[in-house]
């Protein structure tokens, strides 16, 4: 049996709060070991309990979910935070991920996004709208140096495909090559940007600033 992702619940509205913990609990595949009204006490909800992932309101009276967010990320707690927002808004998502945040979702987004993010987290990845992923890229590309490697054209095009979110075959559909063409250039790509699967990928191509 695999082991259940536990979970700390943090926001301020308690229908809200209390609906997202039900929910998750629901899925079979988390365990919410806690939740919390504010940040504060939430940061010491995440001490208390050393949960794989913290899911948190980015906007909170007092302490806000960036601050949690660098608040575990500064004191090495190990907890992934996965911000909840009203404001989807590409500078914002760059800094939540700059502070210490994991991943960035809608308050909008359906319960299996919000599952599958929490998923995707706590396995070590890095979490954004796809609709976001050009901005952001953007931000960083400003933020950062250049430790960037060099892809060939088809590399560039398969990363930026699937930052937009395409599948292997949706990769190769609109390029007109074939899937195992695109497989091939994907572990090219892999290599070059020392990951193992595509959200790393995109994550990684993110940070270096290849994502159009």
């Amino acid at each position: 049996m695999n082991k259940l992702v536990t979970v700390v619940v943090i926001d301020d509205h308690p229908f809200f709060r209390d609906g997202l913990s039900r929910g998750l609990a629901a899925t079979g595949r988390v365990s919410v070991v806690g939740e919390a009204s504010d940040g504060r006490s939430g940061v010491e909800t995440i001490r208390e309990n050393s949960p794989d992932v913290a899911v948190v309101d980015y906007q909170m009276p007092g302490m806000s979910g960036v601050d949690v967010a660098h608040s575990v990320s500064r004191d090495g707690l190990g907890t992934k935070v996965l911000l909840l927002s009203a404001i989807t808004d590409a500078p914002i998502v760059f800094e939540a991920l700059q502070s210490g945040a994991s991943g960035y979702l809608s308050k909008e987004s359906d319960r299996d996004e919000i599952v599958r993010a929490v998923m995707a987290v706590a396995r070590g990845e890095t979490v954004i709208p796809p609709e976001l992923a050009g901005g952001v890229a953007a931000q960083i590309r400003a933020h950062t140096g250049s430790d960037t490697p060099v892809l060939s054209e088809r590399e560039s095009q398969v990363l930026n495909a699937f930052a937009r979110g395409l599948s292997i075959p949706q990769v190769a559909a609109e390029l007109y090559i074939g899937a195992s063409t695109v497989k091939t250039h994907t572990q090219r790509l892999y290599e070059k940007l020392g990951v193992s699967d595509r959200a790393a990928a995109v994550a990684e191509g993110m940070r270096r600033g290849l994502i159009d």
